[in-house]
């Protein structure tokens, strides 16, 4: 299987650079825009692309949280948003999230270093249909901070999460 390597790098995300297979499932999250590939894909191609299997071996993070969306707190765990926009090399100060219903929202990668949050791929420990709002959803631990609590933090929380464009 051909392997890409993905260079952490830039807005404050830096890491270690992983190595990342190429898509082996169905594509469930491109990443474009500003980010840095390497060693694969296209010369200057600004695309990265995800399976699941590729987000479930990032590490994972698991918060319980009630939300506007759901009558009970609800467990959600996935990759954190920070550890996936350091897997392209994120470069930008902003992220475009693109939803399957043609949601967008802009999230500031300021977001993703200061709070925990969550490219949500499971909800109470199973994978999200598309009927519950997967099958990915950026998600915010509301109940670890009130701040958080607030139509603007809601309005970030992008379920049937398809893409990331980094501004």
């Amino acid at each position: 299987m051909r392997r890409r390597t993905l260079l952490a790098a830039g807005a404050g995300l830096v890491g270690p650079a992983l190595a990342l297979d190429s898509p082996a499932g169905p594509v469930v999250l491109n990443i474009a825009g500003r980010i840095t590939l390497a060693n694969g894909g296209t010369p200057g191609a600004r695309l990265a692309q995800f399976d699941m299997g590729m987000l479930e071996r990032l590490p994972t993070t698991s918060f319980s949280t009630r939300t506007p969306w759901y009558a009970q707190a609800r467990r959600f765990s996935g990759p954190l948003l920070r550890d996936v926009l350091a897997a392209v090399g994120a470069q930008g100060p902003m992220v475009r999230a693109l939803a399957l219903n043609d949601y967008r929202v802009d999230i500031p990668v300021d977001d993703a270093r200061r709070w925990d949050v969550i490219v949500a791929r499971l909800i109470d420990e199973r994978p999200m249909t598309v009927r519950d709002k997967g099958p990915l959803f950026i998600m915010y631990p509301f109940d670890r901070h009130a701040e958080l609590r607030t139509p603007l933090y809601y309005s970030r929380c992008a379920w049937q999460l398809r893409a990331l464009e980094v501004l």
